[in-house]
């Protein structure tokens, strides 16, 4: 007659030291136990220690004995709960089912921010199976040093309505000065494999069309023709064929000397370097023109750019028109989806990075959005937004740790 199997949740807490864990399987393997579920943390040298086993009920008793003591030698605590069958059954039942990953970035992290932030986990009924964080720690002595915090949360449950939930992380952000990933936790998730990025105000600190606008004495009426386009008074197309043709005559050599000083953003080199490392296919889809595309992208070794090409003369210097189709909003939509289809990439690997509404077409159709230091009703529409640290902090959103990255990622 088969003998009667019991389920049995260790716990075990105490100062961490190496060979802790061997020691407690010794004892398991010993009496042939199968673990069924087990999971560790270590926080700051203190051992969080979980593990569910199933064992002849003849045993248990020894085995527990023996842990006990082994605990008491090594210095830890220990405790132990009899799972239930049926309780068992349905805890197995709702593992693998509507998981998600939410990561919170700031310069430094609060614990009235974290409270926030699970306040607003706990209102939609979900439960946070592991917390980990991704920056490297902070120096007490040298605060200057890795000015930035990441943690992830792993989080389970049936989200009712996510369209709320997000909405609720987004006014925090804005509050709190925290910004937050929101990521249902699925295969796609861990292989992203095209990012597409807006530039002006993205990539760079600032506007091409505006830097030209003032090399050539015209800024004022093309930001006249920018405030009329933004009142809706004219559309994108017609607002940019009236600034380019502002620029008539203007030096070709005007914009290799502003290319040569763009103001890169903040964590751009990282995050480039990281990328490619890691074999992602970069793409710039830009309302900007190619000029300045190409240049970041013999710079970067990006694979993919398009934007506008302002046409120019034999004698160097810009007609005032441009070449080829517009790339507005629509058109950087189309062009992810059409590099998706080039690379064959799902649309659910895809990431788009920008901050303007002519960027939100494209953050609606990529699989992971991302409003970077977006204007107000840019982010709001936006599933995912980074306001707080540099554009590397989309590392942490793909998942990335610091301690991983090496020298491939140093600060």
């Amino acid at each position: 007659m088969e003998s009667r199997k019991e389920q049995i949740l260790i716990r075990i807490a105490g100062k961490d030291r190496i060979g802790l864990t061997a020691e407690i399987m010794t004892i398991l393997a010993k009496y042939d136990a199968q673990i069924l579920d087990i999971g560790q943390a270590d926080i700051h040298s203190t051992l969080s220690l979980g593990i569910l086993i199933r064992i002849d009920e003849n045993l248990s008793g020894q085995v527990m004995k023996e842990l006990l003591f082994k605990t008491t030698e090594l210095g830890v605590n220990i405790g132990f709960e009899p799972v239930p069958d049926d309780e068992y059954e349905a805890w197995a039942g709702r593992q693998g089912r509507n998981r998600y990953i939410l990561t919170a970035i700031g310069r430094s992290l609060s614990a009235k921010q974290i409270e926030a932030a699970t306040e607003i986990i706990a209102k939609h009924n979900l439960n946070i199976d592991a917390i980990k964080r991704l920056t490297g720690r902070m120096s007490i002595l040298h605060p200057e040093r890795n000015v930035r915090a990441c943690v992830e949360f792993s989080i389970r449950g049936s989200l009712e309505d996510r369209a709320d939930f997000q909405q609720e992380l987004m006014a925090l952000s804005n509050s709190s000065e925290i910004d937050f990933s929101f990521q249902k936790d699925d295969m796609y998730r861990r292989m992203r494999r095209l990012i597409c990025f807006d530039m002006d105000s993205t990539l760079i600190q600032a506007e091409c069309i505006d830097e030209l606008a003032r090399r050539h004495g015209v800024y004022d009426k093309v930001a006249a023709i920018t405030e009329r386009a933004m009142r809706g008074e004219i559309d994108f197309k017609e607002s940019f064929t009236e600034r380019v043709a502002l620029l008539k005559g203007l030096d070709v050599s005007v914009m290799r000397d502003i290319a040569e000083n763009l103001p890169i953003t903040e964590g751009t080199d990282r995050l480039m370097t990281v990328l490619k490392t890691c074999g992602y296919k970069i793409a710039i889809l830009s309302g900007g023109f190619t000029f300045f595309g190409e240049y970041l992208q013999r710079r970067y070794n990006i694979d993919y750019v398009y934007a506008n090409e302002l046409e120019v003369g034999e004698d160097g210097r810009l007609t005032g028109r441009y070449l080829g189709e517009i790339v507005d909003g629509r058109r950087k939509a189309d062009l992810l989806k059409l590099i998706a289809m080039t690379e064959k990439v799902n649309l659910a690997q895809t990431i788009a990075v920008g901050d303007g509404a002519n960027d939100l077409p494209m953050l609606m159709e990529a699989g992971l959005g991302i409003a970077f230091h977006a204007k107000p009703r840019v982010k709001e529409s936006a599933r995912q937004s980074l306001s707080t640290i540099g554009l590397d902090g989309i590392l942490y959103f793909l998942g990335f740790k610091d301690s991983h990255l090496g020298d491939q990622g140093r600060l």
